[in-house]
């Protein structure tokens, strides 16, 4: 019997579907094309997400607090060796005297900084970091390298540490209609019908598209 040696090989070419790989129930991911480069890693779960309670050693034990979740949109582009954190570790208070985290206080030091979500569509760059609590909006692109401390509008390009407001992808009324078109949440069929006008940049094609799609769905 021939085997293919390359074939189980990690390569920078090869991607892990989240919805193939991801156990935490804690990580809510929708649909099941979004995507993470693992190649230089141990994979989304092991190297990604990080001080999320529900992993393997802490999916058995009872939280002392609410846990935070991340919740994951489809065709999510997240590239390698990007890290997520997430709100297990939020126990140094530097409102209080002392930054350390006593076990016999460990409780009352806890602040959450709620749930992350991240966009449908979105593009996280290499290597970057986005903090607890943050959303990233739909379509929205976080350069490589850069630290995300607050919320990211869709459609929008940040960049730096902290990440700051770069540019928009397209002008202010182009981005309204991507987002009531609410393209991300079609069913599978509409969406691989249209996908040779969502793959442009042609915003009247693209409305035709879906006005003769439904009109078609309706006669029928």
């Amino acid at each position: 019997m021939n085997t293919n040696k390359h074939e189980n090989k990690k390569h920078w070419t090869k991607t892990q579907l989240l919805s193939d790989v991801v156990t935490n129930k804690n990580v809510i991911v929708k649909g099941k094309h979004s995507y993470y480069s693992d190649c230089w890693d141990d994979g989304f779960e092991q190297s990604v997400v990080r001080y999320l309670l529900g992993d393997e050693l802490t999916c058995n034990s009872t939280p002392r607090w609410t846990v935070d979740k991340l919740y994951i949109g489809n065709y999510v582009c997240i590239a390698a060796e990007v890290v997520i954190l997430m709100g297990g570790n939020h126990n140094h208070r530097t409102d209080w005297f002392s930054l350390y985290p006593f076990m016999d206080h460990i409780e009352e030091s806890y602040i959450g900084k709620g749930d992350t979500h991240l966009g449908d569509a979105c593009w996280l760059g290499m290597r970057s970091m986005i903090m607890p609590g943050v959303t990233v909006g739909e379509g929205a692109v976080i350069a490589a390298n850069s630290v995300v401390t607050k919320d990211v509008e869709p459609y929008s390009v940040v960049g730096g540490n902290p990440a700051k407001h770069i540019k928009y992808r397209f002008p202010e009324e182009t981005i309204a209609k991507l987002l009531s078109f609410d393209m991300y949440n079609w069913p599978e069929a509409k969406f691989e019908s249209l996908k040779p006008v969502i793959c442009s940049s042609d915003l009247s094609q693209l409305e035709t598209a879906i006005k003769q799609y439904d009109l078609a769905s309706t006669v029928k």
